[in-house]
């Protein structure tokens, strides 16, 4: 990725039915090891929609989701006015994009990272000033020296962790490096931090907002509460940075299910902490397997493995064999510095088997 402004077309992963007709296949043989979703939906979910809850559909939602804020607030550890809520992480992504990006501005984007940063900071007609980070062999971990030597010129600076599509976690340090960096800047960028899978390591950097005004936190309930479908996420962030990004959130993006689904869960965290106990035990053990077959993951502390395969076409062709089962795996463009990987999400012991079997048959040939 170059820096760049032009705007582009962003779309999201074809659906179930549109792969089974490529291939030939049925909806219901698709598996989908490309989206980072929980294998298993909560347990909770028809009793949190039933009972004393009487949704009110006709009507909007509240715009201020207290109960939401609140939930967030307390499974964060901070205050309600420290919160901003959104249709998802990728809402308050935008939120930032649109309050802190304008035309001509830039945003420093470490490379290989979650694409959407990239995505929405183009989409405010804003520059990218892509970053390389170092390669496997040091974890891929942020080139903070580089990163710090490009602070004047940025608006802001998107950060994942753990790192999305690596799987691999940063250092606090690094992240406070950058923070303190940023700090001496006449008009310090906003440093955002996407805690996407925070419950993989429960290590976080919201203490350091205190600090740090110009840092924002972002969570989600998409992955180990495996809410995906729900589309709820949160910022946490200094009262200075959240009332920027209130000025711009549309007043009724969340659904009023999902902002209740999302806050019983937040209330209710244990189903979340089984959940990545449970894949992160399979992690271990798929990644175990997939070694032995030939297929040699990086090392990872999400629900997720990044896969060697080759060079692109390998990957390319691994990548369609795969669909040809009806496995679903997130392969990377020749321009992406991750070509030649495929990403596999880390799904249930007979779903994870079931590929096993596929990468099996294909032997060695596809095996780097």
């Amino acid at each position: 990725m170059n820096d760049r402004s032009q705007s582009q077309v962003y779309t999201w992963e074809p659906s179930d039915a549109q792969i089974a007709a490529r291939y030939g296949l049925r909806p219901e043989d698709i598996l989908r090891f490309d989206t980072n979703t929980s294998p298993l939906p909560p347990p909770f979910v028809g009793e949190a929609l039933a009972g004393p809850f009487e949704p009110r559909l006709n009507e909007y939602p509240d715009s201020s989701y207290e109960e939401l804020t609140a939930a967030a607030a307390a499974y964060a550890g901070v205050q309600a006015h420290e919160v901003i809520v959104g249709a998802g992480a990728d809402e308050v992504i935008d939120l930032v994009a649109k309050a802190y990006l304008a035309a001509g501005s830039t945003a420093i984007v470490p490379v290989p990272t979650y694409a959407m940063y990239g995505v929405l900071t183009a989409q405010r007609a804003a520059r990218i000033a892509a970053v390389p980070r170092f390669g496997a062999a040091r974890g891929f971990a942020l080139d903070v020296a580089r990163i710090v030597d490009r602070l004047a010129e940025a608006s802001v600076v998107w950060l994942c962790n753990p790192n999305n599509p690596t799987g691999a976690r940063e250092p606090t340090a690094n992240i406070e490096a950058l923070l303190m960096a940023a700090a001496g800047r006449a008009t310090p960028p906003l440093i955002v931090v996407d805690e996407a899978y925070f419950e993989y390591i429960g290590d976080s950097v919201v203490g350091l907002r205190n600090s740090y005004e110009h840092l924002l936190v972002i969570r989600t309930v998409s992955k180990a509460f495996a809410l995906a479908g729900a589309r709820v996420g949160f910022g946490v962030g200094a009262r200075s940075v959240i009332e920027r990004l209130e000025r711009v959130r549309p007043p009724g993006s969340i659904s009023t299910m999902s902002a209740h689904l999302a806050a019983r869960a937040l209330k209710a965290p244990a189903y979340a902490l089984e959940n990545v106990r449970m894949l992160s035990a399979e992690r271990d053990w798929f990644a175990a397997q997939l070694d032995r077959l030939g297929w040699h993951p990086t090392p990872s502390v999400t629900n997720f493995l990044l896969v060697r395969i080759g060079d692109h076409d390998a990957a390319e062709k691994a990548a369609d064999a795969l669909l040809h089962s009806g496995i679903v795996p997130r392969t990377f463009g020749p321009a992406n510095p991750l070509r030649g990987h495929l990403r596999l999400t880390v799904r249930t012991r007979a779903e994870n088997e079931r590929m096993l079997e596929v990468v099996s048959r294909l032997g060695a040939t596809l095996a780097s």
